[in-house]
């Protein structure tokens, strides 16, 4: 029987990578979605290529009550989660002078409450069965902040210290809890970036380039296997060494 992760926010960018590394080690995966679209359909279609289920759920992570439905349709199919991804984010950048309380506001409901809920709803399937991986993605912003996103450097140390929290509470039932902090990453997001201003960012990274999706998706990878079964509550970077 395949072991099986749930992975928010995983029909584009960094996620649909996790999912698709996931899927290519013998995962079946679940993915959530906020609205049908192409990338929904693609990122499926991508995953059950790999010979493995692929079962795509309807919700918002930042409502308590489409986290818990979601997680019922996934129990309801594979009967358990093994591991949860908690990827789905949202930047709403501008600097606090000018930033309206709802952007603030959102940004902390979909990173860090979404993380709360799906997590919440998660977890008691996990401590029954003594066993899980919880994988929350930060930020290399949420250790080290950055001018313009005071509302996602929020969120994203946050989810630090909800990490190391959960991980000392579960620790006894087998299950571990870690944060990846990723840096620059290629993604949709930073690919309509001015080339100018792609140079200037690789040139304050020491490694001198941007991450690809597949740095993050192989530490989830790592994160979610057996050779990892003494490792929690940590807090990895993968930012080619811009945060240490």
């Amino acid at each position: 029987m395949n072991k099986i992760a749930f992975i928010t926010g995983g029909t584009r960018g960094i996620g649909k990578q996790i999912a698709i590394t996931l899927a290519k080690n013998g995962y079946d995966i679940a993915v959530n979605y906020r609205t049908e679209n192409e990338a929904l359909i693609n990122t499926k279609k991508e995953i059950e290529e790999e010979k493995v289920q692929c079962l795509a759920v309807q919700g918002d992570v930042s409502n308590f009550e489409d986290c818990e439905r979601m997680i019922k349709e996934i129990i309801n199919k594979f009967e358990k989660i093994d591991v949860l991804v908690n990827n789905a984010g949202i930047t709403k950048d501008m600097l606090l002078m000018r930033m309206k309380k709802e952007d603030f506001q959102e940004v902390i409901d979909i990173n860090l409450v979404g993380t709360f809920n799906v997590t919440k709803n998660v977890i008691q399937y996990m401590m029954k069965a003594r066993s899980g991986r919880i994988i929350n993605l930060s930020s290399i912003v949420g250790i080290a902040g950055n001018a313009g996103q005071t509302n996602y450097s929020a969120s994203k140390a946050g989810i630090i210290g909800f990490t190391k929290s959960l991980a000392k509470e579960v620790a006894s039932r087998n299950i571990l809890v870690n944060a990846i902090a990723p840096g620059f990453i290629e993604t949709d997001m930073t690919n309509i970036l001015k080339d100018e201003v792609k140079e200037e960012i690789a040139k304050s990274i020491p490694l001198k380039r941007m991450g690809k999706v597949e740095d993050v998706a192989n530490l989830v990878k790592f994160l979610s296997s057996e050779e990892s079964s003494y490792i929690t509550g940590q807090v990895i970077n993968v930012d080619g060494g811009m945060v240490m």
